[in-house]
């Protein structure tokens, strides 16, 4: 009868299996075994010397295999830690991404604690960005929209866990749902690669809703600004995620909207990644 593996040597095989296919190969070999064996990344460690279950083994190797050929790590666990927050990922939506946290930060430098404000958040797929800033600023109106009812689902299925009640789900395309209403802050992570840009080849597991913009990748951006003033109060904001090299032509377009103050912010990596802009309306 062979003798088991120990974690520590099924670990070492995987990270070995995964160097050629992942940026990480040791954080996603110890996030995958953790999950199969319920316990902590340090515990691996710890439990090292330890055998393994046949069982535990075979659904290991499965998902390594499934890691090698793409698929994102949130996927193969269901969980994504975004702000701190644990929150549900599932196929239906955009794995939650370090860089989009820059948004998060943005807009709590704009919404004051003792304040009431309204807070829009366009494409809200997991609900990342809506429940982080709903998380920070618990007096804040906070309505997500997306056109996706399953992303929808996975939202309000998160905000249920966080014990974040409050925030408004609605279905529909960008500002539909919301016609008649106006918002202290508008925010958006919306699709913004080009359909023919080659970076699409590595996200095929993801929802090409949530990546795909159009022939220049800046369609949903532009769209979204060129209704935004309308759904704006006065001296209200509005801050888009967008690809590192489009901060100058979001910029433009926001400007040519009317826009002011306008300002493009790197995210934690130093590439331009959020672009703000303001209004100031004549009544």
């Amino acid at each position: 009868m062979m003798p088991s593996e120990t974690i520590a040597e099924v670990l070492r095989r995987a990270v070995h299996a995964l160097a050629q296919h992942s940026e990480s190969p040791r954080l996603d070999a110890e996030v995958l075994l953790g999950k199969v064996l319920g316990v902590t990344r340090s515990a691996l460690i710890v439990r090292g010397p330890e055998p393994i279950a046949a069982d535990a083994l075979h659904r290991y190797r499965g998902l390594i295999e499934r890691r090698a050929t793409g698929t994102p790590v949130a996927y193969l666990t269901g969980m994504r830690e975004f702000w701190s927050l644990q929150l549900e990922v599932t196929p239906e939506v955009l794995v939650p991404r370090p860089e989009t946290e820059t948004l998060v930060e943005l807009a709590l430098r704009l919404l004051p604690l003792d304040r009431e404000p309204s807070v829009l958040d366009l494409g809200t797929g997991s609900g990342a960005i809506a429940l982080a800033i709903a998380a920070e600023r618990p007096r804040a109106r906070v309505t997500g929209i997306d056109i996706s009812p399953a992303a929808l689902g996975v939202a309000r299925r998160n905000a249920s866990a966080l014990g974040l009640p409050r925030v408004a789900w609605r279905l529909g395309s960008w500002f539909e749902p919301v016609a008649s209403e106006r918002f202290d802050l508008i925010v958006a992570n919306p699709p913004y690669v080009a359909d023919t840009d080659p970076a699409l080849a590595k996200l095929a597991d993801e929802p090409p809703l949530a990546l795909r913009s159009g022939a220049t990748g800046l369609e949903s951006l532009q769209a979204i600004i060129v209704q935004a003033a309308a759904h704006l109060q006065s001296q209200g904001w509005v801050l888009l995620e967008h690809g590192s090299s489009q901060g100058p032509e979001v910029a433009r377009l926001l400007e040519h909207g009317g826009f002011t103050a306008v300002r493009s912010h790197d995210d934690y990596s130093g590439r331009p990644r959020v672009t703000q802009g303001t209004i100031h309306l004549q009544h």
